[in-house]
């Protein structure tokens, strides 16, 4: 303990605003796949299996094809199926989303170590130099900034992306006819079939278009994150998602917060590492946060259920 005060500034410096935002970047396309389906009533459990098969769709091809274009691409795909078969089962059949979700999770975990070992003949993970990573984008001009380059050179294409696709969404959700009528699906589905909104197409739209973006979310993962494939690499950051959109009550602005106080728990947990403490204690903090997360957005739903009730009596 007296290692890590002693280096408290090299723990708790610069370098970690980037590394919290680097940590929490895949948690925040996992949370906004959760979010699209959450505007529509639907909570997205398979967020943990999507991201997982576009994690593995994504190195396949980008390795075989030599793109990552290629790769990120046909990720989306693989993820917009795999959600349509949660969407299949939800809307047309009526099944439980947390029961159905569950099985797509343990479907992409079994799948894709199947084929990590039919395909690439391996165990565990699989890397090569044939596999095309998604560029970082380095800004010439901010070399000789010390702040600004520390903090904002050699991000990840994706990374950058992501916060595009936060305002886009913020933007589709409260400010156009589409959010509109997927927020009314939501929230008053019998008023909205009333408007003569078809409550099931839209449905259907959302979870579509939560599939791409959770693929996208594995793409990341596996090459903008990291340059390869493990077993279960997703790590919960599914459910991390669907926790920090409880938290942000499926608002893309305010999950993404909700996503940071994760990778900022994770870049912490990595530095504390090196000062001696238990590798347990450090694997342990993201979920712990997790936990603090959901009781806290829950204590404050409740509250607010509460109030709500007290003001109609």
């Amino acid at each position: 303990m007296s290692a890590v005060i002693d280096n408290m500034d090299k723990i708790f410096n610069l370098s970690l605003v980037y590394a919290t935002f680097r940590s929490a970047s895949p948690i925040i396309f996992a949370a906004l796949c959760a979010a699209i389906t959450q505007q529509a009533n639907i909570l997205n459990v398979g967020t943990e299996g999507i991201m997982l098969v576009g994690a593995f769709t994504a190195v396949a091809v980008s390795y075989f094809s030599g793109s990552w274009i290629i790769g990120v691409g046909a990720a989306m795909l693989a993820g917009a199926v795999i959600a349509m078969i949660i969407g299949v089962g939800h809307v047309k059949y009526k099944a439980d989303n947390c029961a159905i979700g569950m099985g797509i999770n343990m479907l992409a975990l079994a799948i894709t170590k199947f084929l990590l070992n039919v395909i690439f003949g391996t165990n565990g993970s699989f890397t090569s130099p044939d596999i095309d990573p998604i560029p970082r984008v380095h800004i010439g001009f901010l070399e000789n900034i010390p702040v600004l380059g520390t903090l904002l050179n050699d991000w990840s294409l994706m990374e950058w992306f992501v916060i595009v696709l936060i305002i886009v969404l913020q933007f589709l959700f409260y400010k156009t006819v589409w959010g509109l009528r997927l927020r009314a699906v939501g929230q008053f589905e019998e008023a909205a079939k009333t408007a003569g909104i078809k409550v099931n197409a839209v449905k259907y739209q959302a979870i579509f278009i939560a599939g791409l973006i959770g693929g996208l979310a594995g793409a990341h993962l596996s090459l903008g994150y990291s340059t390869q494939f493990t077993e279960n690499m997703t790590n919960n950051r599914g459910f991390m998602g669907v926790a920090a959109m409880y938290f942000g009550g499926a608002n893309p602005v305010l999950t993404s917060l909700g996503c940071l106080l994760f990778g900022f728990a994770d870049s912490v947990g990595s530095r504390l590492q090196a000062y001696g403490i238990p590798s347990q204690f450090v694997l342990m903090m993201p979920y712990i946060v997790t936990v603090v997360v959901l009781s806290i957005s829950m204590a404050v739903k409740l509250s607010m259920n509460k109030k709500r009730q007290s003001s109609l009596t």
